[in-house]
């Protein structure tokens, strides 16, 4: 039965999943999908967010369901659409320990078209935007890149390039190297430094 093979796989991902019906059309046709996200979410096992998209939600013991992790919702809309989505400036720093603050509404870029989304309480921007700004969109490059955008021309230091760079894997730092020439040319050399611990970053 379709609604078993459904309820298999979210729980395959876990709690804080988030999903929409053409994550799961490998398994049927989009109307019994339908059908089996509607009876999942009746029952209580998944969470309907808005038309279209649900989660598998994480919950606790005092404050029961828990809201969805805003990044996984804009990824899940992101498939839906067959659109890349990268992480505001802001949102990039903060991931990277370069500042606390945490914006309030958050925007993300996308190659779609400009549009606000309501889930839950909290309105999310999706803004469509140039492509040197989707450099590695979706990809911890991409948030590298992005990080640096927020910091700004010339206000890049030693510490922060050891921030960023604890948040990578090699594989990440790799993936900063291949792109750090389709970057902004100021932004070259700090990349290179980010992806090599024996570059010396320009003056």
């Amino acid at each position: 039965m379709i609604t078993q093979k459904v309820k298999k796989r979210l729980i395959g991902k876990g709690r804080g999943a988030v999903f929409t019906p053409s994550d799961f059309l490998d398994l049927g046709a989009r109307a019994a999908v339908d059908q089996a996200l509607s009876r999942l979410a009746d029952r209580g096992v998944i969470r309907r967010l808005a038309r279209g998209l649900y989660d598998y939600p994480k919950h606790s013991p005092r404050l029961g369901a828990l809201s969805p992790d805003i990044d996984c919702v804009v990824q899940a809309l992101a498939r839906k659409d067959d659109h890349v989505i990268q992480i505001s400036p802001a949102r990039a720093a903060n991931l990277f320990g370069l500042t606390t603050q945490v914006p309030a509404k958050p925007v993300y870029f996308t190659d779609g078209p400009t549009r606000s989304k309501q889930i839950g309480r909290q309105s999310v921007t999706l803004r469509n935007a140039a492509a040197k700004t989707l450099l590695g969109a979706g990809r911890p490059a991409g948030a590298v890149f992005q990080a640096l955008r927020y910091l700004g021309k010339g206000n890049v230091d030693a510490g922060d390039i050891d921030r960023i760079r604890q948040g990578l894997s090699d594989q990440d730092r790799a993936d900063v190297a291949k792109l750090a020439v389709k970057a902004p040319v100021w932004m070259q050399p700090i990349a290179q430094r980010i992806a090599d611990d024996g570059y010396a970053m320009a003056a």
